[in-house]
């Protein structure tokens, strides 16, 4: 397994793996999007290949305050081989060079797949805190 990080070129073979390997949403991700953050942060989407294909991914987004961990998924084909610890391992590592001192992940309540992944790596859920999101309108509109 080789952990590295995603390129523009890949944007929308990320979005294949996601559709097929992540928990189903109604995101609005786009290609774009997924250049957008590789354009800010080069670093922050990190990709698990086995034998030269896409069999993970996670976002470990680092704002200089916050270390943020979104869309952790492995190929069903792959799971439970590590794969998932090997790319939270690559963001800690990340975010320790940068100073972070804690890191937070998105997991819907829903996902019960993910649920074990996160524990064993040593997150917990936090139920004291709640999300408040906002859509915003996309740019131009």
């Amino acid at each position: 397994m080789v952990i590295r990080n995603g390129v523009q070129g890949e944007a929308e073979a990320v979005l294949a793996f996601w559709r097929e390997a992540a928990e189903g949403t109604d995101r609005r991700e786009s290609a774009d999007s997924v250049r957008r953050l590789i354009e800010r942060d080069p670093e922050a989407l990190l990709i698990a290949e086995v034998d030269g294909r896409m069999a993970g991914t996670l976002i470990a987004g680092w704002d200089g305050w916050r270390c943020h961990l979104y869309r952790l998924a492995v190929d069903p084909a792959h799971r439970r081989k590590g794969i998932a610890r090997a790319l939270l391992d690559a963001a800690e590592e990340r975010f320790v060079r940068y100073g972070g001192m804690r890191a937070d992940a998105m997991v819907l309540d829903d996902n019960v797949l993910a649920h074990p992944a996160w524990t064993s790596a040593g997150y917990a859920r936090q139920p004291q805190w709640g999300r408040w999101v906002k859509h915003l309108p996309s740019a131009g509109s």
